[in-house]
Parts: C-alpha cells; sequence; structure tokens
C-alpha cells in the first residue's frame, strides 16, 4: 500500500494535517497542496473542526518546503498561464488564511521555504526549542509571487519579511520567537503533548466567536481602515456573537465555575 503524503483526521473538534514524506523532509508536492485544499474545503462545510492544526509527522523536520524537483525550470507561455490559474501553492495558502476558524502550525523541526508561508498564513505558530528556519529563495535564484510576499507582510511585518528574504539566512527557534515568527517554543519531550493541549484550548471556545473574531481580524491584517462595507459587516458578526446561546453559555459557566458547553449556535 502507498503511504499517504498527507494524514487527516478529527480529534474532538481540532483538524490534524501532518505532513507525512520523511525520507524527503516532509516536502510539499502539488499533491498534498491540492489535497490541503480540498480537506480543509470539506472541514470549512461543517461544525466538526473548530482549530486546525499542522505538523510534521515522523523525523525532525515540520517540512523542508516545496519539493525542489517539482519546480519548472522553463515552462511556455500557455503553462504559464495554467499555473497562473491553478497553481497548487497559492491555492492552499489561501484556503488556509480563509479557513473560518483558528489554524495553527506547529514546528516539530525544520521549517524552511513554502512551509514557513504556508505557517504565516496560520494564525498562530509554535516550535519545538532546536528548530531551524529560513525562506531560500535568494539563495535559489528565486523571485517571490507577490500574494505569497503580502501573506509574510500582514503576518511579520514589512521588516522581518525583508530580513528573512533579503538574507536568506537559517535561523534558530530562539531567534523565531525572538523575531515575533513563533509565539511559543517547547522542549522536543513535551512538544506534541503542549501542543495537543493548545490546539484543544482553542477548540473549546465558543464556535461563533472563534469565527467571527477571525474575521474580522483578516479584514484588519492589511493594515488599512475598514471600508464602509466591511465595518457593516463586522458589525454584523459582532450582533450574530452577542445574540448567540454560545455567549449566554459562557457567561453561565464562567459564574458557575464550570467548563462550558458550546454548541455553535
Amino acid at each position: 500500500m502507498p503511504q499517504e503524503n498527507l494524514l487527516a483526521e478529527i480529534r474532538d473538534h481540532v483538524g490534524v494535517l501532518t505532513f507525512n514524506r520523511p525520507e524527503k523532509g516532509n516536502s510539499l508536492t502539488p499533491e498534498m497542496l491540492i489535497r490541503v485544499h480540498t480537506t480543509l474545503e470539506e472541514w470549512a462545510k461543517g461544525p466538526d473542526v473548530r482549530c486546525v492544526l499542522f505538523t510534521g509527522g515522523q523525523g525532525k523536520s515540520f517540512s523542508t518546503g516545496y519539493d525542489i524537483s517539482a519546480i519548472p525550470t522553463s515552462v511556455s507561455k500557455e503553462e504559464e498561464s495554467l499555473l497562473k490559474e491553478n497553481n497548487p501553492v497559492e491555492l492552499a495558502f489561501r484556503t488556509i488564511k480563509n479557513f473560518p476558524y483558528p489554524t495553527l502550525a506547529a514546528w516539530n523541526g525544520y521549517c524552511f521555504g513554502a512551509a514557513l508561508n504556508l505557517s504565516v498564513c496560520c494564525d498562530m505558530r509554535v516550535s519545538v526549542d532546536d528548530a531551524k528556519f529560513g525562506m531560500p529563495p535568494a539563495k535559489l535564484g528565486v523571485v517571490y509571487h507577490a500574494e505569497g510576499l503580502q501573506q509574510f507582510v500582514e503576518a511579520l511585518g514589512m521588516s522581518v519579511t525583508r530580513e528573512l528574504f533579503m538574507t536568506a539566512a537559517t535561523y534558530t527557534a530562539l531567534e523565531a520567537r525572538e523575531l515575533g515568527v513563533v509565539s511559543r517554543l517547547y522542549p522536543r519531550e513535551i512538544f506534541h503533548e503542549e501542543v495537543a493541549k493548545l490546539a484543544q484550548s482553542i477548540a473549546d471556545n465558543a464556535p461563533i466567536a472563534l469565527k467571527n473574531n477571525k474575521a474580522v481580524l483578516n479584514m484588519l491584517a492589511g493594515g488599512v481602515e475598514l471600508t464602509p462595507g466591511q465595518k457593516a459587516l463586522a458589525e454584523q458578526l459582532q450582533a450574530e456573537g452577542f445574540a448567540s446561546e454560545d455567549l449566554k453559555e459562557g457567561q453561565a459557566a464562567f459564574l458557575e465555575k464550570r467548563k462550558p458547553v458550546f454548541k455553535g449556535r
């Protein structure tokens, strides 16, 4: 039986996507990225997933990036047009960024190139404390696609993005936290346990609040003032939260000092 390169499962409202190409450093293929897209599209349709967790499988790599052998060295104008319309990298990353519930990238090891781009499309990033990361396009002679650069700027700011792309350096996990690329570091021996706890703590929150807060944060991510239409939508999303049964349940659980039971309505 052929090995599955991307494992997908749902654990108590946490959708887990695991890169599973240990012999290739969990490098990303077009097929894996298309499956990321289709899996998230399917999960977004129902109430079962309230947090998505990305991590690497066996070994010490989250992902070493896009499989270099899959990068074309020359394409015709027709092929270039087709790639622009059906680029699995941009398709998957856009789907991650627009997934309605929180997304979490958990680096169990090396994270480079396209895997780092995938990570900055997630809402949160955490890492094992001995990981290394970097953005090597300049060393490969690659001019990075504009949408990807924009995703870095929105997540990390212009200054950090410029450093990553202009130095093409390899950084430590500690430097990742200092630069604000990840928010937490965990020792390897407790990494998976702590990541599971974090993902579960997110998924246990009120679904409407998770979804609507993320929607408004995505509007604000570009650092520009909201348009009148976006402001109206943000107010509508806020009103939906105030009118929800989950809000009443959250308040009652707080007063009664118990764990809330949210129903997503």
